[in-house]
């Protein structure tokens, strides 16, 4: 096997934060975030995500903190809890201008369909000034899509939605636990056109249980004459000790790290030929796309939502296992619903671990962040991120042709774009002691 596979299967974190999530500290609690909130100018501006862990069914691959709630009562009183929890937070804050809003999960419509989301913008509207909002973004399940939603997203303002599309192959919707036809998405995507929401990403996954090659460059084809702007290929990620459901999935009918580092190599060269730019890690977009000019431009962020233009320092999180951002850390609100209820029914922040940031990780956050976004960073000349431990990885990765380390410039190549984790990981001094907890590089 060569050794480039063999730096495929290491287990390295996706640097949507850093430090990254397992190494929050559970002494970073609502105390702090109150006193973190209250410091943060008036004239900043926020942003907004609001996570609703809830589906009208379990996919069984599916990798994320969701349930499916079969009464409507857990429904609405989720709906109040984001609402009491937003009181909360602008309590403790004089910031109330709005930037951006993105509803993911989980399938956000699941909560209580077109009325529960206007009911939640309402409590915001009276709350803070959305009157600048420059995206609001949604995640949507395209089987449940309605006419009556639609209209209601429209009303709302929402101009970006993300579609889970994963893929088209029909044996391979059955083996992953999503049966979803073309002509389902397509359904979806002509009802929000023709309500004039027509900015759209599609997820696409590569590695599934008897996905092949061919799987990947037809449902490519069928998913750009969709004509998103954006789209993501995310590898799919086996962990049924995490999430019991996967295993139902047959190991037997996973690719191995060779065919499915063909699989990443095919879906990848197959969307450039369609005119696509590959932004960062895993996002492309049209040339014409924002995200696309964000890079060129140098403006491009990672977060918990991917890539971004969203250049706010303070991201709010509402909702169960919700991560947010401001100047001074990360914080993360309960995972589990029934402690994340009792917190805000308490008249509590749900803040249940965190991270205060120190000028060493601001620094490495920044260096990580520009190889995710841009394959390259120029160290400071000050700079200590350069110590033995860095070095030793960078040398080991440069001997395999995957980064080029000409003093503090690193730069990734092209080639190696897909591992560019791997170089970012260099710069990492939290990953030694838990490498264990995250997933293989491609």
């Amino acid at each position: 096997m060569s050794r480039r596979f063999l730096f495929a299967e290491q287990k390295v974190p996706r640097y949507t934060s850093y430090p990254t999530a397992p190494h929050f500290q559970a002494k970073v609690g609502p105390t702090i975030y109150s006193d973190w909130l209250s410091q943060i100018p008036a004239d900043a501006t926020l942003s907004l995500y609001v996570h609703v862990p809830f589906c009208t069914s379990l996919c069984i691959y599916c990798g994320c903190h969701t349930q499916v709630a079969r009464r409507k009562d857990p429904l609405r009183e989720y709906v109040s809890l984001l609402g009491r929890e937003l009181e909360l937070v602008m309590q403790r804050t004089s910031v109330r201008k709005i930037a951006r809003i993105h509803w993911g999960g989980g399938t956000p419509s699941a909560i209580g369909g077109a009325a529960a989301l206007a009911e939640i913008m309402e409590q915001l509207a009276r709350l803070a000034d959305v009157t600048a909002v420059r995206e609001h973004a949604i995640e949507l399940d395209p089987r449940h899509v309605r006419p009556e939603l639609v209209h209601t997203l429209a009303a709302l303002g929402i101009n970006r939605v993300s579609l889970g599309v994963q893929t088209f192959a029909a044996h391979v919707q059955a083996a992953m636990g999503r049966v979803q036809p073309f002509a389902t998405v397509r359904r979806a995507i002509d009802r929000l056109r023709q309500a004039d929401i027509d900015n759209f990403n599609f997820d696409l996954m590569y590695g599934l249980p008897r996905q092949t090659t061919t799987d990947l460059r037809e449902t490519i084809d069928l998913a750009v004459g969709l004509s998103p702007q954006r789209l993501a290929l995310f590898g799919y990620a086996h962990v049924p000790w995490f999430r019991p459901r996967q295993r139902l999935i047959n190991e037997a009918d996973l690719p191995g790290v060779t065919e499915r580092f063909d699989q990443m190599n095919t879906a990848r060269q197959h969307l450039y030929r369609h005119g696509f730019e590959p932004i960062g890690l895993d996002h492309f977009a049209l040339p014409s796309d924002e995200l696309a000019v964000a890079a060129r431009e140098h403006r491009l962020h990672r977060n918990f939502q991917g890539y971004t233009d969203d250049g706010s320092a303070v991201l709010i999180g509402l909702g169960s296992s919700s991560i947010g951002r401001v100047p001074q850390g990360f914080v993360q609100n309960a995972a589990d619903v029934v402690e994340y209820t009792r917190r805000i029914t308490s008249n509590q922040l749900a803040t249940v671990r965190g991270i205060a940031l120190t000028d060493d990780d601001r620094a490495r956050g920044k260096v990580i962040e520009e190889l995710m976004c841009y394959l390259r960073t120029n160290l400071p000349p000050s700079s200590n991120l350069l110590d033995a431990p860095a070095q030793e990885t960078l040398a080991a990765l440069q001997h395999e042709g995957l980064v080029h380390h000409d003093g503090r410039l690193i730069i990734v190549p092209e080639t190696a774009r897909p591992l560019v984790r791997l170089v970012a990981a260099a710069f990492d001094a939290y990953l030694p002691n838990n490498a264990a907890r995250h997933s293989a590089a491609v």
